[in-house]
């Protein structure tokens, strides 16, 4: 009798990793156990055993296991780490695991790993995101290689800014308040200092206009705004949340032991040979205190009006404005669109030794010698209304409102500018024509609008192309014409830009420029007023006036090269 052939098969103790390599005819049995056993000595996984003892290379391991598993393959070296998504998964599942997230679809999450036959990892992703992994296979090396750097920069951000030198200093006002604070050894823990001054100062070279610190369960996430758009830089350790949002209350003179509500107060820092302010704002949500810190750069309103974008015609018709001795100049748009530093341009070119100018605002952004600026205070009963009373009594040649929110604030406001004051303010309208119909929706009668308005500028930032990148792009003819431009500008011999990104802008941006609506209150546009016309028949007269609206502004930056067709009916799509 012919003897059988007896085929070795896995003991029944090895699974996982090890049976599939045993089958594969990669490993005797003996040796998977001896790796089983050695890598449960040294708690550590069973492929790091394999590759560890150099029982196999990783680039075989993970060959061998995407064919007998029938998983795909993926290189982590030919993968932009930078793009990949975050805060799927906890840090400490993927460390715990040793796997990486690659990307999500729909209800599926994949899931890059050495070892995908680890059920436990499998169950707890499922319960944590309420996603179904799919498995992908890496090399092991390079998988542990971007875990420890993920790892390290976490984990090791604060030591390594702990030795770094920075010229950043609190001011001697600061300084002193936070002395006088119920300052804890947690408050001045140097890291966290060091994690705060390299964070501005980070913003700061990066022109940011805000800064966001945002605490959530699992990470701790840093996001600035750059040109209006905001990007995450950094993710620090979740242990110094409470920490930084204790300094930096401290410097801002806020209330540390307080946590349950909103917060606001403003700090001034050195840096280098200039101080510069900072308002910060605070606010509880679940997992903590959100911190955002706005950026408050004085030179802004020193830049001149020529830097902010107006076409000669649209700067004259304001400074035209700005220079009668009494009425009022409005500026309208959205939040975030510019109006505060084009109100403290022209109280800056108003701003002489002869001229009293008060400003009430809520709250006061940038500080301006000469001028007497006020913070509204509603706490203590000091609103716009309640201000704008006393500074009439404080003989102002020029008044400053920051925003015009309610009747009665309208009303003094108009009185004054009907008494022999120049008025500004702000108000937010979508245009032009729309805030004098919310003017008189809010009840103001329509004989005080006309005889009191001189201007109103509408605003918007768009996203400046950068110089060094931007190239000429070929649209078709169809879409010119419906973003607005004449047949016979689209014949002339010019091409509008497109962005580029380089090195030494954001993804082809770099700064941003206005585009304006301005729009003086002219003899027939006071008689539609009169009227109680419609802001459809204030924006049809103004154009016969040669005013331009925000789409017409905004192309006319695209024709000049200053940005691009995408980003002007971006901002101006309404």
């Amino acid at each position: 009798m012919a003897a059988e052939t007896v085929v070795d098969s896995p003991p029944s103790t090895l699974s996982g990793v090890a049976r599939v390599l045993v089958n594969a005819g990669k490993l005797n049995a003996k040796t998977a156990e001896e790796l089983t056993k050695s890598a449960r000595e040294r708690k550590s996984s069973f492929v790091a055993a394999v590759v560890g003892g150099g029982a196999m290379k990783p680039d075989e391991l993970a060959h061998t296991l995407s064919s007998a598993l029938a998983l795909p393959l993926v290189d982590l070296a030919a993968v932009d780490m930078q793009k990949l998504p975050r805060n799927l998964v906890d840090p400490k599942i993927a460390n715990q695991y040793q796997l990486i997230v690659l990307g999500k679809r729909g209800n599926r999450l994949f899931i890059g790993a050495a070892d995908p036959t680890d059920q436990e990892a499998v169950e707890r992703i499922k319960f944590a995101t309420q996603l179904t992994p799919e498995w992908v296979i890496v090399e092991y090396d390079k998988l542990a290689k971007e875990l420890e750097q993920q790892g390290a920069s976490a984990n090791e951000v604060l030591e390594t800014l702990a030795t770094a030198d920075f010229d950043f200093d609190v001011t001697e006002e600061d300084a002193a308040a936070a002395e006088g604070a119920d300052v804890t050894a947690e408050v001045e823990d140097a890291p966290v200092v060091r994690f705060l001054q390299k964070m501005l100062i980070d913003a700061i070279n990066l022109r940011a206009s805000d800064l966001h610190f945002e605490p959530y369960e699992y990470n701790y996430r840093v996001r600035f705004r750059v040109d209006g758009e905001l990007r995450e830089i950094t993710q620090p350790p979740l242990a110094i949340k409470d920490k930084l949002a204790s300094r930096i209350k401290v410097i801002s003179r806020m209330d540390i032991a307080e946590k349950r509500v909103p917060q606001d107060g403003r700090m001034k820092l050195k840096f280098g040979t200039k101080a510069i302010d900072f308002r910060v704002s605070t606010l509880p949500t679940l997992f903590g205190e959100k911190v955002v810190i706005r950026i408050l750069d004085s030179s802004s309103a020193k830049l001149g009006i020529e830097a902010l974008g107006y076409e000669k015609i649209e700067r004259d018709r304001l400074l035209n404005a700005i220079q009668r001795p009494y009425g009022m100049v409005l500026v309208t748009g959205p939040t975030g669109s510019g109006k505060t530093v084009s109100l403290y341009t022209c109280l800056n070119i108003l701003n002489q030794p002869g001229v009293n100018i008060a400003t009430v605002e809520d709250p006061a952004e940038i500080n301006l010698p000469g001028i007497n600026q006020v913070n509204v205070n509603d706490k203590a009963g000091l609103n716009f209304a309640i201000a704008l009373k006393a500074f009439l009594r404080q003989d102002p040649d020029i008044i400053m409102v920051g925003e015009i929110r309610d009747l009665e604030t309208a009303d003094i406001a108009i009185k004054a500018a009907q008494t022999g004051h120049l008025v500004m303010s702000t108000l937010h309208t979508n245009d032009a024509p729309t805030t004098l119909t919310r003017l008189m929706n809010m009840g103001v009668a329509p004989f005080n609008i006309a005889a009191s308005v001189l201007l109103i500028t509408a605003q918007r930032l768009a996203r400046r192309l950068c110089e060094n990148c931007k190239k000429p792009a070929d649209y078709p003819r169809e879409s010119l014409l419906k973003a607005g431009f004449q047949a016979e500008e689209i014949d002339g011999n010019w091409k509008p830009y497109r962005a580029v990104g380089c090195s030494a802008c954001n993804n082809g941006y770099k700064g941003r420029v206005g585009l304006y609506q301005v729009m003086p209150i002219t003899e027939a546009i006071q008689k539609i007023i009169l009227s109680e016309g419609t802001a459809l028949d204030i924006a049809k007269q103004a154009q016969l006036e040669g005013v331009r609206d925000l789409r017409q502004s905004g192309l006319v930056k695209v024709r000049t090269g200053v940005t691009t067709l995408e980003e002007v009916i971006t901002v101006t799509n309404e």
